[in-house]
């Protein structure tokens, strides 16, 4: 018989996935590849923390790595991208703020597990 609860996500298990960028902008063709690398990454669930930075939480390594492939077929031919994955729980211990008042980070999607 299968059950829904829902539960907690390991902060271990569970990865951050960023993309940091500097892509050339300087003419219209450049603009449109940025364009192109960005809506990407949306469609990819990736979000904007700041300029040229994008997160997208993965429940496991496993799915990291399906993402990062992805972003990978799909680079720019000019500029610089920098992939890096970090745990859940590394990811929680970053402090965010905006001027100097302190801010939530962004928290994990919740999961529904079947069993």
């Amino acid at each position: 018989m299968a059950k829904t609860t829902k539960k907690e996500l390991s902060e271990y298990k569970g990865m951050w996935l960023f993309t940091l960028f500097d892509l050339p902008m300087l003419t219209k063709e450049e603009h449109r590849q940025y364009t192109r690398f960005r809506n990407l990454l949306l469609k990819q669930g990736f979000n904007m923390l700041q300029f040229s930075v994008y997160a997208r939480f993965c429940p496991s390594e496993e799915a990291s790595d399906v993402h990062r492939k992805t972003v990978q077929r799909f680079l720019p031919p000019a500029g610089y991208v920098r992939l890096i994955s970090i745990t859940d729980h590394q990811f929680g211990k970053m402090q965010s703020f905006i001027g100097k008042k302190d801010t939530n980070a962004e928290q994990p999607p919740e999961q529904i597990l079947l069993f």
